[in-house]
């Protein structure tokens, strides 16, 4: 595999990081933003459109621009290292991914290009109470009537699901709650009779909701791709996620190390930095070395997400996330005992940092079950 970027790679990772930098340079307008109605600054996410992040990933034919795994994971490393409260992955990576798959012709014309401009916002209505990490334990149903479908059920920690303006839920039309088939998926105006959404702030502080349908009626051409044949696309579009949400970790590690060690150079203790003492530099070497470790691994995830073979795929991602969110955990940790009382106050941002991490961490599955999906496919797949 060649790691290397090309020159216009290198050249989208400068101006994102110099995009985020001036949106973020002061960590108050983070809380700022976070204040806005929607819980993210709408200025912001127009910048994101004409710089073209938004329709980064999405095919020329389709009024994108044509990017691939590489790209987003290049959008997706800077925004960690801002911690972007902006909600990219919902909508470009989740629902934008599952649209430019499952979408038909006249879906991708109306919904693509409205993405792309920053007018149109997507929520991916999928994970159930029941379900843990399970991707095809779908207990929501869609019954078929004269005027389309029917959907009830409920949906949990839908990211920026209190403001998108539409919803792509995921409802059994066929099979029982645990089988693999009969999943499909309908695109929802969440002002439909019937929704109730219920939305609140998340402990890294982007927004999340609750959100029940009951008896909600949607036509038929409503529905995202074939009948009951979803799953696949979801795992692909969540193994996509997942590769983005390495890179957003890689970020934000990447700041969070930073940030210590530049304390442990300022803060003095016994007469001297507290950076000179032998076992700290140890610390701060682990650090580099964890997010060295992450790095590589999120590479690895950009390149394996297009793998055909999609048990392979699921397998190299589930290597990658297990590994980048266990080293995540491991350096936010030092990075909190290192700093001392001062990284848990709400106006340090160190402590932020270590939220985010956590949150990314857990997010569609964490590092106990995607070992036992490394461990269940006899390890990683030989092309590794």
């Amino acid at each position: 595999m060649d790691f290397d970027l090309t020159d216009e790679q290198r050249m989208l990772s400068d101006s994102i990081r110099r995009l985020v930098s001036d949106a973020y340079d002061d960590f108050e307008k983070r809380k700022a933003y976070r204040a806005e109605p929607r819980g993210y600054a709408a200025a912001n996410w127009q910048k994101f459109a004409e710089m073209g992040l938004l329709g980064l990933p999405f095919s020329e034919d389709d009024g994108g621009f044509g990017g691939g795994p590489v790209e987003t994971m290049l959008v997706c490393e800077q925004f960690g290292r801002g911690l972007v409260v902006e909600p990219y992955l919902a909508t470009v990576v989740l629902g934008g991914g599952l649209l430019k798959r499952a979408g038909n012709s006249a879906q991708r014309a109306e919904l693509i290009p409205a993405i792309a401009e920053g007018t149109l916002t997507l929520a991916f209505a999928h994970q159930e109470r029941q379900a843990r990490h399970d991707l095809h334990d779908v207990a929501t149903t869609a019954t078929r009537n004269a005027d389309g479908y029917v959907l009830n059920g409920a949906k949990g920690v839908v990211l920026h699901g209190d403001s998108a303006d539409r919803l792509i839920v995921s409802a059994r039309t066929a099979g029982g709650r645990r089988d693999r088939d009969g999943i499909s998926l309908f695109l929802l105006d969440p002002a439909t009779a019937g929704v109730t959404r219920r939305g609140y702030a998340t402990q890294d502080g982007l927004r999340a909701a609750e959100v029940v349908l009951e008896n909600v009626t949607v036509p038929a051409d409503a529905l995202l791709g074939p009948e009951g044949a979803a799953l696949p696309l979801i795992e692909q579009v969540v193994d996509e996620a997942q590769a983005a949400i390495c890179a957003e970790a890689l970020g934000a590690m990447e700041v969070l190390r930073d940030l210590t060690v530049d304390y442990l150079k300022q803060r003095t203790q016994f007469g001297q930095a507290i950076g000179n003492f032998q076992a700290l530099q140890h610390r701060a070497a682990d650090m580099l070395v964890a997010t060295e470790q992450a790095r590589s691994m999120a590479m690895y995830a950009a390149m394996m997400v297009q793998e055909a073979d999609p048990t392979a795929r699921r397998t190299a991602l589930s290597a990658a996330k297990a590994l980048v969110a266990k080293n995540a955990d491991l350096l936010g940790k030092d990075a909190i005992q290192l700093h001392g009382g001062i990284a848990v106050t709400e106006e340090y941002k160190a402590g932020h940092y270590f939220k985010r991490l956590t949150m990314l961490a857990g997010l569609f599955g964490d590092v106990d079950h995607h070992l036992r999906v490394v461990v269940a496919a006899g390890g990683l797949p030989e092309a590794a």
